[in-house]
């Protein structure tokens, strides 16, 4: 459906513009939706794809199974897609294979975080992370393994919370001359952080206003006019979904029908709009002269 070259330079545009808010998709019906909202990217969180699972986001999923659901996605949208790939699935020789898959994939970017392995949650304590030398190989192995130069490399760094602010910083200008195209700070813990983070780093910026953490839930328009270029917000639909799911399953448990909440549910036809029903219909109609699939 998507070209992944020129979702790519649109992507990196955006970056060296005015930036782009990218909500969390964490399947490919979920990415339609934030294309048809209006927005001009997507983003797939590891935490999404790993809890969507029933895994908790301590990198339990394989590159491959990561590749997998990112493909989904990024063939159901005509946005570009940025994905979480968490610790890069091992040292800097699997960075490579893991740049190359993922961009087959039809991404338009990944961040790569300094964290050890396995990985914890980037709003838990207890996270430890590698040296700066190593975590500086992997990036300049994945500048050197993508084979489009517009491939948003994005590296992350947990030091705020397992080491201190400078030495996010610290990490982070050594990451940006590693080759890193934009810096991922995780974990900042107040308005003034964010902006002194961006006035020390130059490079462009990617702020995290994930629900529950320690960050401040600071408005989209104040960050790019700290500077920063990317905006994530990864699992506010997947915890506004599940809240939706448990409401449901608990008052059809205690009222044995479905019919009060029918009110609060995609119909039918906006699914089948979602899904571009009738494009599969049409196929079916030139190649049999009658749709045999349709649905009851």
């Amino acid at each position: 459906m998507n070209q992944p070259e020129l979702l790519r330079k649109r992507l990196r545009a955006l970056v060296r513009g005015k930036g782009v808010v990218l909500p969390g998709a964490f399947n490919a019906l979920t990415a339609r939706l934030i294309q048809k909202a209006g927005f001009k990217g997507v983003y797939i969180s590891g935490a999404g794809l790993n809890n969507g699972a029933g895994y908790p986001d301590i990198g339990l999923l394989t590159l491959t199974e990561f590749a997998a659901m990112a493909r989904y996605i990024t063939r159901a949208v005509d946005l570009p897609c940025v994905c979480d790939a968490d610790t890069g699935f091992g040292e800097a020789v699997n960075v490579s294979r893991c740049v190359a898959e993922l961009e087959q994939a039809g991404l338009a970017g990944i961040h790569i975080e300094d964290q050890v392995f396995p990985k914890r949650c980037g709003h838990l304590s207890g996270k430890q992370l590698i040296p700066t030398e190593q975590m500086v190989r992997k990036i300049k192995t994945a500048v050197l393994s993508r084979k489009d130069r517009n491939f948003l490399i994005i590296a992350r760094t947990d030091a705020r919370s397992a080491e201190d602010f400078g030495k996010a910083v610290e990490r982070a200008r050594a990451y940006a001359a590693a080759g890193a195209d934009v810096i991922f700070a995780e974990a900042l813990k107040t308005k003034e952080e964010f902006a002194v983070f961006a006035r020390k780093v130059k490079t462009p910026l990617l702020a995290n206003m994930t629900e529950f953490g320690v960050s401040p839930l600071l408005n989209s328009k104040e960050l790019f006019e700290l500077g920063y270029k990317i905006v994530i917000y990864p699992m506010g639909a997947f915890r506004t979904m599940m809240k939706a799911c448990e409401g449901f399953y608990d008052g059809l448990r205690e009222a044995g029908t479905q019919a009060a909440l029918v009110g609060k549910m995609q119909t039918r036809e906006e699914l089948y709009e979602l899904l571009d029903y009738d494009s599969y219909a049409k196929l079916d109609e030139k190649a049999y002269g009658g749709f045999r699939g349709k649905n009851k």
